[in-house]
C-alpha cells in the first residue's frame, strides 16, 4: 500500500461544501488524497464534523477546537473569550476516543481584529485553556498563528506542548527554526503558489518537520475561488520545486509526518511500513498529473 496525500488542515465541514460534498470528496479520492484532517473553528460545527466522519470513517480525522477570532466573517467578526469555551470544552471531553486533535486553535493578532490588549489576552486566555485540555487528552494541537508567530511558539513550548501543526505558517526562518527545534511541525497551503514569498520559509524548514495542506476552502491558488482538498497537489508540486526534490519525495515524506503527528488519523497503521527507502514506487509522471496542468500552467513562470 503506496501513501497517499494527507490534508493535514481543512475545513471539510465549511458551509460552502454542503450543495457538492459529495462531488468535493470524490475528486479528492481521484487526486490521491486519503486523509483530511478536519479542523472547526467554533462550537457549532462539532456536530456535522462528526456526522461526515460517520459518513466518509475512513478520510475524515475530526479535530474540534475554539479559533482565535469568532462571530463570523466581515465585522462581526472579533477576537475569542473565554465564554466561548463553555459549551466546547465538555464535548472535547466527550469525544475524546473520536479526535486526533485539538484545533484550530491559536493566536490573531491581526490589528484590525485584535485592536486592543484586552482582544490579545483573551486570546491568550482561550488558547491557553486548549493548550492544556489536549494535554490532558493526550492529543496534538493544530494551530493558527497570523501576526503572532513568534509568541504562539514561546507559548506552546512554555505549556509545555511537544505536538503541534503550525498551519499556513507565515513567520521569519529564524522563528520557525525555533518551532523546528521544540519539534513542532508546519504545513504550507496552494497559495503558497501565488508568489514567491515563502520560498526562504519553505527552504529553511527541514522537510521532516513539514506537512501539506489546503485550508479548504480558504487559501487556495485563487484568492477569490473556493479551494479543494484535491489542490492538494499544488502544494506538493511547489515545496518540491522550492527544496529541489521530486514530488514524490514531498508527498510521502510529509503524509508520513502527518501520521507520526496526528497518529489517531493513521487508521490503516501505513507509517509503519513506509521509509525513504520506497520513496522511488510511487508513480509520478515527470511533467506531473494532467489533472493539475491546466492550473499549474497559469503559474510556470514561478516554477
Amino acid at each position: 500500500m503506496e501513501l497517499g496525500f494527507v490534508d493535514s488542515h481543512c475545513h471539510i465541514s465549511a458551509r460552502e461544501f454542503e450543495q457538492d460534498l459529495e462531488d468535493v470528496m470524490q475528486r479528492s479520492k481521484q487526486a490521491g488524497v486519503e486523509t483530511l484532517i478536519a479542523v472547526t473553528e467554533e462550537v457549532g460545527e462539532f456536530s456535522r464534523l462528526l456526522q461526515l466522519q460517520q459518513r466518509y470513517p475512513d478520510v475524515v480525522a475530526p479535530c474540534f477546537g475554539v479559533h482565535p477570532l469568532q462571530g463570523g466573517e466581515g465585522p462581526e467578526r472579533r477576537s475569542a473569550r473565554p465564554q466561548d469555551l463553555d459549551a466546547a470544552l465538555p464535548l472535547l471531553y466527550e469525544h475524546r476516543e473520536r479526535l486526533v486533535a485539538v484545533g484550530e486553535i491559536g493566536l490573531d493578532f491581526t490589528p484590525w481584529r485584535a485592536p486592543t490588549q484586552q482582544d490579545r489576552d483573551d486570546q491568550m486566555t482561550v488558547f491557553v485553556k486548549q493548550l492544556h485540555v489536549a494535554k490532558e487528552l493526550e492529543l496534538p494541537v493544530n494551530v493558527h498563528s497570523r501576526s503572532a508567530a513568534r509568541v504562539t511558539i514561546e507559548t506552546m513550548r512554555q505549556q509545555g506542548i511537544s505536538r503541534a501543526l503550525l498551519h499556513n505558517f507565515a513567520g521569519k526562518p529564524s522563528v520557525a527554526l525555533d518551532g523546528v527545534k521544540a519539534g513542532f511541525l508546519f504545513s504550507f497551503p496552494p497559495a503558497v503558489c501565488r508568489n514567491q514569498q515563502r520560498d526562504k520559509l519553505i527552504r529553511a524548514i527541514p522537510l521532516e518537520h513539514i506537512c501539506l495542506e489546503t485550508d479548504s476552502p480558504a487559501l487556495g491558488l485563487d484568492k477569490h475561488g473556493r479551494n479543494e482538498p484535491c489542490n492538494i497537489v499544488l502544494s506538493c508540486r511547489y515545496i518540491a520545486h522550492v527544496k529541489g526534490l521530486s514530488a514524490q519525495t514531498v508527498q510521502i515524506v510529509t503524509a508520513q509526518n502527518a501520521y507520526r503527528l496526528f497518529p489517531g488519523a493513521d487508521t490503516q497503521q501505513r507509517t509503519h511500513t513506509h521509509k525513504y527507502t520506497v520513496l522511488n514506487s510511487t508513480v509520478w509522471p515527470e511533467d506531473g498529473e494532467e489533472f493539475y496542468d491546466e492550473e499549474l500552467r497559469k503559474r510556470r513562470s514561478m516554477f
